[in-house]
């Protein structure tokens, strides 16, 4: 069985595991009253609407 020829030093490792905890970016969606980008199942800070009615008032 090949073993390996130098030891792995400790930022090639940390380096290599650290690539999995890479962040995503956040989804996006459209609103539908004012069609500015919002994300999902949360009020829009445009207009203040969710769910097909004013959850807060904007002004």
């Amino acid at each position: 069985m090949p073993v390996p020829k130098r030891k792995t030093s400790k930022a090639k490792t940390r380096s290599r595991r650290a690539a999995a905890w890479k962040l995503g970016l956040p989804a996006r969606s459209v609103c539908p009253r004012c069609g500015s980008a919002k994300t999902p199942h949360v009020v829009c800070r445009a207009c203040g609407w969710y769910g097909g009615r004013q959850a807060i008032e904007i002004s």
